[in-house]
């Protein structure tokens, strides 16, 4: 029998186990992204920024097979192409994203 990964930790002021923070706590808020300059788990770019003491740094363009995105309900990771071209829901277990995330994309990555 396998045993499936733990899922990654999520830092940061974290509210539930799916991932949403004070931030963000919106039904559709349940990502988190792996920041490129630390390579840790946080559920915005306003948990990063008040956790850590150095700038966030974006993930570039060719780092899209890149497993960056942990959905809050199923625990998957999914590459940023992945998560890039999901449409709002999760590819794994078609959980709903929040469409407003598009707005912050520039803040993870590359564009």
């Amino acid at each position: 029998m396998t045993t499936a990964a733990p899922a990654p930790r999520v830092l940061g002021p974290v509210v539930d186990d799916a991932t949403r923070c004070i931030h963000y706590r919106g039904e559709l808020d349940v990502i988190a992204i792996r920041f490129a300059c630390c390579g840790d788990y946080y559920p915005c770019h306003a948990c990063h920024a008040e956790s850590v003491d150095h700038a966030a740094a974006v993930w570039p363009l060719d780092a899209r097979d890149t497993r960056a995105v942990l959905c809050g309900e199923c625990k998957a990771e999914l590459t940023i192409a992945e998560y890039l071209a999901a449409d709002s829901s999760c590819p794994r277990c078609g959980a709903g994203f929040n469409p407003g995330c598009a707005l912050h994309t520039h803040l993870y990555f590359a564009v």
